[in-house]
């Protein structure tokens, strides 16, 4: 897990703990916990992948990082690991994922874009005229796969993936 650690001082003389924000591990595995305990840090996977997304986290272990590119879930991080902390019915979504987009999104400030619209595959991002000349960003979480396409591509850093639960 990657920390992030609070800089203000106000937030350390207040004595807040920094936030721990979950990390995206390897796609379809049981539970972060399994995945911590067995994991070797062989980093396999990290050579296994063609996409060049996973990568050791700060902590030493692999995680995927969408700002590299996609995930193609093409699987071949999971046959290079030894280990059995993957679930077998690999039909369902790679992660518990959402999609958002945050509100410096250059449409949402009536700017032309629809970079990420472009780069889904899948077609979970669709642009429509609400009340502006500039089409609005509209997302259907249902169509979307967690692959990641629309992260790199955003030229505001505006799209994101997050864990809307944690692995238990």
């Amino acid at each position: 897990m990657t920390v992030n650690v609070d800089q203000s001082r106000r937030n350390f003389l207040r004595g807040r703990k920094p936030t721990i924000a979950p990390a995206f591990r390897l796609p379809w595995i049981t539970s972060e916990h399994a995945f911590i305990n067995d994991c070797t840090q062989c980093n396999d996977c990290i050579t296994a992948c063609g996409e060049n997304i996973i990568v050791k986290g700060d902590d030493g272990y692999p995680r995927i990082d969408f700002e590299q590119g996609e995930c193609t879930f093409c699987e071949d991080c999971i046959t290079s690991c030894n280990q059995s902390f993957f679930l077998e019915d690999k039909t369902g979504q790679a992660w518990p994922s959402k999609f958002n987009i945050k509100d410096n999104c250059l449409a949402k400030n009536d700017v032309f874009c629809q970079s990420c619209k472009d780069a889904c595959e899948s077609r979970a991002i669709s642009f429509t005229y609400v009340d502006s000349a500039i089409p609005q960003p509209q997302i259907t979480q249902d169509l979307c796969t967690g692959c990641g396409a629309c992260i790199k591509p955003c030229p505001t850093d505006s799209t994101e993936l997050l864990l809307f639960k944690e692995l238990t």
